[in-house]
């Protein structure tokens, strides 16, 4: 069994209420120590709740590990210039060793259209500019003037629409989604690699289902086509993180 176990560092929230900014470094150096595969931080310029700046927050992640796998979850390629986020990414490589996952997305609309409006992109055009970005960004991670020459990291493409299945099929290694139950990635899945031209794209998971046996549904997610399981925050990242470590434990040793 390879599914791979991540969490998201204390710099975000998916309750407004409830803001979780927590120790980045020691969230980092803790997943790392009870052995899990990677550790994510979110992306936006203004959203529904206080959140850190993901590229600073990976570097800091990333100076404070050596295994552990680091990444985006996801980058909002069109708030920034293209040229600019190939040399985030870029630099990141380089100071990480190559530990970087690049998950791209066009944002959660219930974030609301401010950081869109600051960084002066219309909201409507975000799906076109991550289209174009996509289209050059591995080039120019991957040694054009703007960066050192780096591995381009796997891109995954977030999202359940028909425009980001397209995205992903055309753009990317994998594909991600929130909460979908096994049987559904695989249908994504399946119509997303009907267009990928001979590329077999694999799936991350934020915040998997997990009813009933956890480890049954696990399997099942890793049947179905994904790769990745990614735990969401709740408050307390510690406990989180020895949850999702435990479950990672049981699951390989099942």
């Amino acid at each position: 069994m390879s599914l791979e176990f991540g969490v998201i560092l204390p710099t975000s929230t998916p309750d407004p209420e409830q803001p979780i900014l927590g120790d980045v470094r020691e969230s980092a150096r803790y997943a790392e120590e009870v052995g899990l595969d990677s550790i994510w931080s979110t992306d936006h310029l203004i959203a529904s709740a206080p959140l850190l700046e993901s590229s600073v927050v990976l570097a800091t992640a990333a100076a404070v590990t050596e295994r552990i796998t680091i990444g985006y979850n996801v980058m909002l390629l069109a708030l920034r210039p293209v040229a600019w986020a190939a040399k985030q990414i870029s630099a990141l490589q380089y100071v990480s060793d190559n530990r970087v996952v690049l998950g791209v997305g066009t944002g959660n609309p219930a974030h609301g259209s401010a950081g869109w409006e600051a960084a002066g992109v219309e909201f409507a055009d975000r799906g076109r500019l991550t289209d174009e970005a996509l289209a050059v960004l591995p080039e120019l991670i991957a040694g054009a003037e703007i960066s050192p020459s780096v591995k381009v990291p796997p891109i995954f493409v977030a999202g359940s629409g028909v425009r980001a299945q397209r995205r992903a099929a055309k753009y990317a290694d994998g594909w991600a989604t929130i909460a979908l139950p096994p049987d559904e990635v695989r249908a994504n899945l399946d119509r997303i690699n009907e267009l990928a031209d001979g590329k077999h794209l694999k799936a991350t998971v934020v915040a998997p289902r997990l009813t009933g046996d956890p480890l049954e549904q696990l399997a099942a997610y890793e049947a179905a086509g994904v790769e990745r399981v990614i735990f969401p925050p709740t408050g307390d990242w510690r406990h989180d993180y020895d949850q999702a470590a435990d479950l990672r434990t049981r699951y390989h040793q099942a």
